[in-house]
């Protein structure tokens, strides 16, 4: 064989081969899946397939549940809206970064760290939002994450003025408002704490008026010829305070006829000082509601608010199955943080304890193997931006360095792994939960403590901490403790909403 020959065959071989990688390239970036992250807001575990509440009507996650992989014991990193939110996009928890609360606008003060839209956007995905997915005051969506983004729309006028700061120091009720009509909320006075916030009733409206529901068509009309790969973040802001919502879904609920919490009186007895704090800090709130015999209608219209939502969740997976985009797209849902409504003498968020840590989690869609699975094992919102990373395929977004999120990829192709790791939440500094398959630890900042055995007190009712038989289970659970507690950072905020 000539030597022209021979190297026209080893020229001809190499292109194969290049062609070959090349060809591998190409098909895996197409099937990249497209990613719909649905984020709602204070949505505790009153879903139906988490039975958290026997009265509430979610038929739409409930459905989503049923499509793929339901994480059962999932939880916040935070009990507040930007911590959460901050931890849960970044990867990274609140001991790590000092955003323990509301008051640091996160991207001014952690620079260029990437979030879950920005790694997308980096690895070639078109990324959009739209709603509540940072913190809706104004200033905390990093706009260079997005290609493009439907701003959070109020729903009342009132509201609107609020998050955009317009009416610092003179703000009253508009005709009408509030809802409610407790002279308290109406005059201004605390408590309730955020007396501007502190109102609930139904909207005579149809559920595309409202301002969640105005994203969702946003989103709609997106999905209906969406340019793939996508990333596509919807933030839905129910069931936030004002628990506003069209009547329809507080005509679901027959209030004399709904399932209370149960809230014994001596709830408090075994708490250490640090937890008497968290929860009393919103324990006039809750005085206020039972004083003026309006738990009921709190309750009707939290569990409202919750079906408003689960009805925009089933409007988005309707708009994503009619298209042929559906199948090749991953959805991921969750909330931010849980909510209590009278749990441990307590109405609001702020604390380390189940109702306001535990939140919904499911995983469906496209490379999730299973369907109308239960996943036991603890996982945490930290670890969304790893999962998503892993799950959208090897090398196609790579996880960022420095977070402490760690990846619950693999107890999606198989739930029932046990996983090692538990959750940690974290509220304020030095204090945080560790919540495994069985138990739940909370370590105070100034040495405070409590545990609770899931497998018999899954109110949380009877703190086994001082209990000289459980040191070994506390000693096991304190080793998960964040190691470093970063001092706050604060950054002024726009004030009036939480």
């Amino acid at each position: 064989m000539s030597d022209g020959r021979l190297f026209g065959l080893l020229a001809a071989a190499v292109a194969g081969v290049c062609s070959a990688v090349l060809s591998s390239a190409a098909v895996s970036a197409d099937e990249r899946p497209n990613v719909l992250m649905i984020v709602v807001d204070d949505m505790n575990d009153w879903v139906g397939c988490l039975q958290g509440h026997p009265d509430v009507q979610t038929p739409h996650i409930d459905r989503l549940a049923a499509r793929g992989v339901l994480f059962a014991n999932a939880h916040a990193a935070a009990p507040v809206c930007n911590p959460s939110r901050v931890a849960a996009l970044t990867g990274r928890r609140p001991s790590s970064t000092g955003i323990y609360g509301n008051d640091a606008v996160w991207h001014t003060v952690l620079g260029d760290v990437p979030s879950i839209p920005a790694v997308f956007r980096g690895a070639g995905y078109h990324t959009l939002g739209g709603g509540k997915v940072h913190h809706h005051t104004p200033g905390f969506n990093r706009r260079t994450d997005w290609d493009g983004y439907f701003d959070q729309v109020f729903d009342s006028h009132y509201q609107q003025q609020l998050s955009r700061g317009e009416l610092q120091g003179k703000f009253s009720w508009p005709s009408g408002f509030p809802l409610n009509g407790l002279p308290e909320v109406r005059s201004l006075q605390k408590p309730p704490q955020n007396p501007v916030e502190f109102d609930w009733g139904p909207f005579d409206v149809v559920d595309e008026e409202l301002g969640d529901g105005q994203m969702v068509e946003w989103a709609v009309k997106f999905l209906q010829s969406p340019r793939e790969p996508f990333f596509l973040a919807a933030g839905i802001y129910r069931p936030h305070l004002p628990f506003y919502a069209p009547r329809k879904y507080f005509e679901m609920y027959d209030r004399d006829r709904l399932s209370l919490p149960v809230c014994p009186a001596d709830d408090l007895r075994d708490l250490p000082a640090a937890g008497l704090r968290m929860a009393r800090d919103r324990g006039g709130d809750y005085e206020l509601v039972q004083q003026a015999g309006r738990q009921r209608e709190l309750v009707q219209a939290y569990l409202a608010s919750i079906s408003y939502a689960d009805a925009l969740v089933g409007r988005l997976l309707q708009a994503l199955d009619a298209t042929d985009a559906g199948r090749r797209t991953l959805i991921v849902f969750w909330s931010d943080h849980g909510w209590h409504l009278g749990e441990k003498q307590h109405l609001h968020k702020f604390t380390l304890w189940e109702r306001s840590t535990r939140v919904p989690l499911i995983v469906a869609g496209a490379g999730v193997p299973g369907q109308g699975l239960r996943c036991p094992a603890p996982v945490s919102l930290v670890d969304l931006l790893p999962t998503l990373c892993e799950l959208s395929g090897p090398g196609l977004a790579a996880v960022p360095n420095g977070i402490d999120g760690q990846s619950f990829a693999a107890q999606v192709r198989e739930p029932a792994m046990p996983r090692e790791r538990p959750a940690v939440t974290t509220h304020g500094v030095g204090n945080h939960a560790v919540r495994s398959a069985r138990w739940r630890y909370i370590c105070y900042a100034d040495g405070g403590a409590e545990l609770y055995d899931h497998a018999v007190d899954p109110h949380e009712w009877a703190n086994l901490a001082d209990r000289p038989e459980f040191a070994t289970v506390i000693s096991e659970h304190a080793r998960w403790l964040p190691q470093t507690n970063a001092a706050p950072l604060r950054v002024k905020k726009q004030k009036g909403q939480e």
